[in-house]
């Protein structure tokens, strides 16, 4: 409600009462995080389907229990949630936002006299609610379903390994590098053992065995044909045992870590793990740091990606509201793409961890800035 106040220099001033406002950010906030909610209540029964109907027969093929088959697909729910996250997200703005543009709403809140950045204001305070529980989720929640969906496709859905087994090469600290030709993680064993050991840049010592495997009962590593060569100056010494039981500077599952590691483990214990490979100069290093960058990414992209979402589909179209939910669509599928092709990047050359969990959401923000300034007119 308003009433207009005269004043004795003629001037006419607007008095507003803020209540009406009031109502209808409740309104805008209900209407988001409820639609937010029906996307992932739809779209995650269809997903799990879908899934279900590809691997049916594999299930039937390795006779799954029903309860490990069940607790899969619980965390597959989580998994799913969290790599279509910006496609619910743009549709349920888009699509409610959409609704209120065609029922002409938005044009009588703007007509009002309140401001596109008031109008915003709202939607902002939702996204607040989703990208703290997205952050939350992200950090203590979807880590162990990450781990019950990862250990679930590798026993039982694909044929390549979770590790990389051949080949191995790890630095596993300042001063020692090892080096195996194959590594069988259920046996804990691997063969064509090296450890070098080095002080600055020169070599002191050089340990080889054909065979090395790890003793629970004993907590030892034996080796077996072990020799090692001491380098002294100008002179060496040699060392031979057909077997041999000792203690070294890692663990044994460092031969080969687990490619996803990183996605199973919660905020500090992923902070830890950088540590210790930042030390051991680990050749996975960038992908941890990835992952503990999209942590903080993805909650934040909940803000960007509203911004875009209501700039788009608050004004009325020709071709109404499936022209606004198909663009919807293919930015949330485009901002997807760009996120796992700079991953792939990082994966498979040395760009940096920092530019790939961010620059997606740099690019997205300029379109974010453009799109706004473009709707205020």
């Amino acid at each position: 409600m308003e009433k207009q106040d005269g004043s004795s220099n003629g001037q006419t001033f607007i008095i507003r009462n803020r209540k009406p406002m009031k109502l209808i950010d409740g309104y805008i906030i209900k209407r988001y995080l409820g639609t937010f909610a029906v996307m992932l209540l739809l779209f995650i029964p269809i997903g799990i389907m879908v899934d279900v109907a590809e691997k049916i027969d594999k299930f039937k093929e390795k006779e799954i229990p029903p309860i490990t088959i069940f607790e899969y697909y619980i965390d597959f729910t989580w998994y799913f949630a969290n790599l279509l996250f910006p496609i619910f997200l743009f549709l349920s703005v888009i699509w409610f936002t959409s609704k209120l543009a065609n029922n002409t709403e938005v044009i009588a809140i703007l007509s009002s006299g309140i401001s596109f950045f008031r109008y915003l204001r709202p939607f902002l305070i939702s996204a607040t609610f989703i990208a703290v529980f997205a952050f939350f989720a992200g950090m203590f929640i979807v880590p162990k379903s990450n781990q019950g969906f990862n250990d679930f496709r590798y026993k039982y859905l694909v044929k390549q390994e979770a590790r990389d087994t051949d080949k191995v090469f790890q630095q596993i600290n300042d001063n020692e590098f090892i080096y195996v030709t194959n590594y069988d993680p259920i046996r804990k064993r691997a063969t064509n053992f090296t450890l070098e050991h080095f002080e600055g840049n020169a070599l002191k010592f050089k340990i080889n065995a054909s065979r090395i495997r790890w003793i629970d009962r004993d907590s030892v590593f034996r080796l077996s044909t072990f020799s090692k060569r001491i380098f002294e100056g100008d002179q060496e010494r040699y060392q031979y045992e057909a077997q041999k039981d000792t203690l070294f500077d890692f663990e044994v599952s460092d031969l080969a870590p687990v490619n996803y590691i990183a996605e199973t483990l919660t905020f500090g214990e992923l902070n830890q793990l950088i540590e210790e490979e930042r030390e051991r100069g680990s050749l996975l290093i960038n992908n941890h740091l990835l992952v503990r960058h999209k942590r903080w990414s993805i909650p934040i992209s909940a803000f960007v990606l509203t911004i875009i979402a209501v700039a788009v589909a608050s004004f009325k179209r020709r071709g109404g509201m499936g022209v606004n939910l198909a663009f919807g669509i293919s930015l949330g599928f485009l901002f997807i793409f760009f996120d796992k092709i700079f991953g792939v990047m990082v994966s498979k050359s040395t760009f940096p961890p920092f530019l790939a969990a961010w620059l997606p959401l740099f690019l997205f923000g300029l379109l974010a800035v453009y799109l706004l300034r473009y709707a205020k007119r």
